[in-house]
């Protein structure tokens, strides 16, 4: 089972709360700046609504930065999830977009499976000083890991991209939740080596070497990120984008995760099923949420067929 709770845990989850909801509007806006730039001719790079959702997004992210600092990353990613449920109903007054009888059946599966996340989740960390934290980023399986994930990166971007990215939505999605193998270790290592960063001694410039380092990551990967999801709003249904993006998102961090800080040695058999479940309702939820927001459900009558709302 998992270990007590820590002082630190419930305040993790509730800037991982707050911030998925800032976050789950970031899309919407962005694709609301996208349509409107669209109907006047324009660069969406001048509409007020598309900076609206990018400043949202800049939010939500140092939000995560102190989510990932202050609860494992196992529970922090998946709870993205009540962002994805806030942009569903934010679409619907944004974006006219209607959320029928699957989309709330979406919705009440992604808040029972972020709830059995929470109470199965590991109560504390694996990782907790920066000596040990280079000693995981050192490890050869994590090198190896990485190193893998570079090189289907460079391919992804340099190959695959220019020339099935606008038909495929797969290939964007890839490149963005790829990039979480980096950006969220990066955002729990900061705060790690910012504690002995700034001090003074040879222990202290080693770590700020581990801290500009990590930083220029975090900010790379971000870029990349931004750009990509940019490139796939354009050219594809901002529904079914987030929903595959949470999905293969929060899986490439999970697995990052448990490979670098094995925060999953912190948790019993019985909580690795919880988290498991809860992690496979909450993906669920997402898909129907988003991917069947557009489909009509019917139920045959004798007088023909009726809608259900």
């Amino acid at each position: 089972m998992a270990v007590e709770i820590g002082t630190s845990l419930p305040a993790g989850i509730w800037i991982a709360v707050i911030s998925s909801f800032i976050n789950g509007s970031t899309f919407v806006l962005q694709k609301k700046g996208i349509l409107r730039a669209r109907a006047r001719g324009g660069s969406y790079l001048k509409d007020g609504v598309w900076w609206g959702g990018t400043l949202s997004m800049s939010i939500g992210q140092i939000g995560n930065f102190l989510a990932y600092n202050a609860a494992p990353a196992v529970i922090v990613t998946p709870l993205g999830a009540l962002g994805v449920l806030f942009g569903a109903v934010l679409a619907s007054f944004i974006l006219q977009e209607h959320l029928n009888i699957l989309g709330k059946l979406g919705c009440v599966l992604c808040c029972c499976g972020s709830i059995v996340l929470i109470i199965h989740s590991p109560k504390s960390e694996s990782v907790t000083t920066r000596v040990e934290l280079e000693d995981r980023l050192s490890d050869p399986v994590f090198l190896t890991y990485a190193s893998l994930v570079v090189l289907l990166l460079v391919v992804l971007i340099g190959w695959i991209a220019p020339i099935h990215g606008t038909s495929n939505i797969m290939v964007y999605v890839a490149i963005c939740s790829l990039l979480g193998s980096f950006t969220v270790p990066c955002s729990k290592g900061l705060g790690l080596a910012a504690q002995d960063a700034f001090g003074e001694g040879p222990s202290s410039r080693r770590a700020l070497v581990l801290f500009v380092c990590l930083l220029g990551t975090l900010a790379v990967s971000i870029l990349i990120q931004f750009t990509f999801i940019n490139k796939a709003l354009e050219n594809f249904s901002s529904n079914i984008f987030e929903a595959i993006y949470y999905v293969t998102f929060t899986s490439t961090v999970i697995v990052a995760s448990a490979i670098l800080f094995k925060e999953w040695t912190a948790v019993g058999v019985v909580d690795c099923f919880g988290i498991l479940c809860g992690l496979t309702t909450v993906s669920v939820g997402v898909l129907l949420l988003r991917i069947d927001q557009g489909a009509m459900l019917t139920w045959k009558q004798s007088g023909g067929r009726a809608k259900v709302d």
